[in-house]
């Protein structure tokens, strides 16, 4: 019989026994069924021990297994070897290195493709740092065995290296990406979505970390409530500067006109205030607030147009003049050559805006509008257009009026009129006896040209005398410099030569009757006399051999122009300048009737 098979019949047996003497001895019975239930309620104690310190057991087991192999965060390089693991945690030297890379990196781009945002790999940087500190800190407690303090640097360790990944991809998106679509986007856009992105990582390190943000929440509520009372009007110069730029309503570079009528460019918008820079090189601080307050006006800007701002210039003229001739005068010198700053498109023009009110002036008003199109040069702007305007005037021979409260006084008796006009005519006469042109010419056909010669002042910059017009004087130039220029291929105006007084010049257009050749604009200031076909036809009539020494000289000059064109040699040049004299001796005979005499 097998073992089992033995036991199961002991145990039925003794079973049955224990019933029929219990059957037979109640009490006998009763004190045996409690000292059987004593018994298995020590059992049972013994086997919830038993049960316990199994499960104590395994807990100690899951501990060890958990000090042993600590979880890992899934977010975490992991470290390299166990030891490293046992001194670094979670984090790995690793982590140090791919960050510098990327620094490095992005350092390398940003200079390459936007340099303005230099200052915030600087930032990035700063933060590496002081990441790399708190990792160095860690691990040196950790070698001491300052449990407490490693934690806590490894908590801030942790949050740092978070802020520092943030900031990468905030370069990489605001700085590259975004630049690189061609999407502009306001600084203060940046600030805020930088600044919401350090507030969630560190609520969430701090959540991570076991803190109670409940109360951190509640506790900031308040602060934030006492902090809104006491800085009023900071936070609304802040909020100011959230509205300016989110709105896109002023950018840096704009010019502004603040209600006290001061004018300046935007240099900066911060998040309390707007910085400008004034003409008068002074910066004035103007808190956001008062931006958003008040009417302000921003020069020069208009819907899909450059930037330019209209100014005026004032005069006045005599009522003697006529208002259409003076306007006339006006437009053709601002229209004829371009004015540093001043808009070609719409083109500057002069009105008249007024005449004398009841009689106390004896003048017109006159004003002349232009646009600018650089907006910090306004009064250099406006003396070069003066400069244009008196010039005009005084070729046109109309002075600009003299006020009415001004008395002049002046003794002009014949004999001072006489010597006035003896100086006038000396001063003439000398400019001309010091051209190569006329050294020829005795007094009296000096004095003969000089009779009619007619002032015509240019300001700097003006055409003079314009390439393929056609030709009515030739020009004596007794002050100032002037520049030749001939207009080649493409419209391309090139510098052949700087003319220096005294010196004359147009005279092929008046001696043969061409074209202009070339155009010539006054590079300073000058003063020119103008002589006519006429003048010239008398002289020439009582001094014909003069024909022969002028067309010497105007077939030089034309062949200078032609060897800059042409890039003639030495020995061209001397052969050309031979056929262009006796070509020219041929035109001026014919233009001025002379081949029919002789």
């Amino acid at each position: 019989m097998s073992r089992p098979l033995r036991a199961f019949l002991l145990t039925a047996c003794l079973g049955l026994a224990s019933r029929a003497q219990l059957s037979s001895d109640p009490v006998k019975a009763q004190q045996q069924q409690a000292q059987q239930q004593q018994a298995q309620q020590q059992q049972q104690a013994q086997n919830n021990g038993a049960a316990a310190a199994a499960a104590a057991g395994a807990g100690a087991a899951i501990v060890a297994t958990q000090l042993e192999h600590p979880p890992e965060d899934p977010f975490a390089f992991p470290a390299p070897t166990p030891r490293a693991r046992q001194l670094l945690g979670y984090a790995s030297p690793w982590t140090l290195l791919i960050l510098a890379a990327l620094i490095v990196l992005l350092a390398a781009l940003i200079q390459k493709f936007d340099p303005k945002g230099r200052k915030r790999i600087r930032r990035v940087t700063i933060l590496y740092m002081l990441y790399l500190t708190s990792f160095a800190l860690s691990v040196v407690f950790g070698f001491i065995h300052a449990d407490g303090w490693a934690r806590r640097t490894w908590l801030l360790a942790d949050l740092l290296e978070v802020l520092v990944v943030i900031d990468f991809v905030a370069i990489l998106l605001f700085d590259l990406v975004l630049l690189a679509l061609r999407i502009d986007v306001a600084n203060i856009v940046h600030d805020i979505a930088l600044g919401a992105a350090y507030i969630f990582a560190i609520l969430n390190i701090l959540h991570r970390s076991g803190v109670q943000l409940s109360g951190l929440v509640a506790t900031s509520a308040v602060v934030t409530v006492v902090l809104g009372l006491s800085l009023q009007a900071t936070l609304g110069n802040v909020l100011g500067g959230i509205a300016l730029q989110l709105d896109d309503s002023i950018h840096v570079g704009d010019w502004l006109q603040l209600p006290s009528g001061t004018q300046g460019k935007i240099v900066a918008i911060r998040w309390r205030h707007t910085l400008i820079e004034t003409r008068n090189w002074d910066t004035i601080v103007v808190p956001n607030a008062s931006l958003l307050a008040e009417n302000i006006t921003i020069l020069g800007l208009r819907s899909d147009q450059p930037v330019q701002h209209r100014m005026w210039v004032y005069f006045n003229v005599d009522f003697r003049y006529s208002p259409e001739e003076v306007i006339n005068t006006v437009e053709d010198a601002l229209q004829s050559a371009p004015i540093p700053n001043v808009a070609a498109v719409p083109p500057p023009n002069c009105i008249c805006y007024d005449f004398a009110k009841q009689g106390a002036e004896s003048f017109g008003y006159y004003a002349v509008r232009y646009w600018l199109t650089e907006l910090a040069a306004d009064d250099p702007t406006n003396s070069s257009v003066r400069v244009r305007i008196y010039a005009a005037l005084k070729r046109a021979g109309i002075p600009l009026a003299v006020p009415g409260q001004t008395v002049w006084v002046s003794m002009d008796d014949p004999q001072h009129q006489a010597r006035k006009v003896e100086r006038e005519q000396a001063h003439r006469t000398a400019a001309l006896a010091h051209l190569e042109m006329f050294r020829q010419l005795d007094q009296e056909d000096l004095a003969k040209l000089a009779e009619g010669m007619r002032p015509a002042p240019f300001g700097r910059g003006e055409v003079i005398t314009r390439q393929d017009s056609v030709a009515h004087w030739l020009y004596v130039l007794t002050r100032g410099e002037c520049e030749v220029r001939v207009r080649g291929e493409g419209g391309v105006e090139k510098l052949v030569a700087r003319l220096e007084a005294p010196n004359v010049f147009g005279e092929m257009g008046v001696m043969t009757g061409e074209r202009r050749t070339a155009s010539v604009i006054a590079a300073t200031e000058v003063e020119c006399y103008r002589l006519d076909k006429d003048i010239f036809q008398g002289v020439l009539r009582r001094r014909p051999e003069l024909v022969g020494s002028i067309s010497e000289v105007m077939a030089r000059r034309r062949v200078e122009l032609l060897s800059v064109r042409e890039d003639l040699n030495a020995e061209e040049r001397k052969r050309r300048i031979g056929e262009e004299h006796k070509h020219l001796i041929a035109s001026i005979q014919s233009f001025f009737g002379l081949d029919e005499k002789h």
